[in-house]
């Protein structure tokens, strides 16, 4: 999945048709949105359970955020992302919903901004 604003250059499992864009203009910045179809444990949505890296797994300092209305958290770095850098946006299989269930596998998402 490539347009002007992000690249996706790989997802890890069967999620792949569930990474969609709605990006309206191009920036650095770029946040994360990740919905999930049941309200999460609120414990388990912290930055060693979602984190971005660059290609060499540094860590990204990031902010996240956990929206229960929508179920939907939000990962925003905290500095911009480097021009034609790949990144790689991982959520564990450590996020857990309020009732436990946690996901099948890890997510892996390469992307490029």
């Amino acid at each position: 999945m490539t347009t002007d604003y992000l690249n996706i250059e790989s997802v890890s499992g069967e999620t792949e048709d569930k990474v969609k864009q709605t990006l309206k203009f191009k920036t650095g910045n770029f946040i994360w949105r990740v919905k999930f179809s049941t309200p999460l444990n609120p414990e388990s949505v912290n930055n060693r359970n979602l984190y971005v890296t660059s290609l060499n797994l540094t860590p990204l300092k990031t902010h996240i955020r956990y929206d229960s209305i929508n179920k939907q958290i939000e990962i925003e770095p905290i500095e911009p992302y480097a021009q034609n850098e790949s990144y790689i946006l991982t959520i564990t299989k450590n996020v857990k919903s309020k009732g436990g269930q946690r996901l099948k596998n890890d997510i892996k998402i390469q992307f490029k901004i």
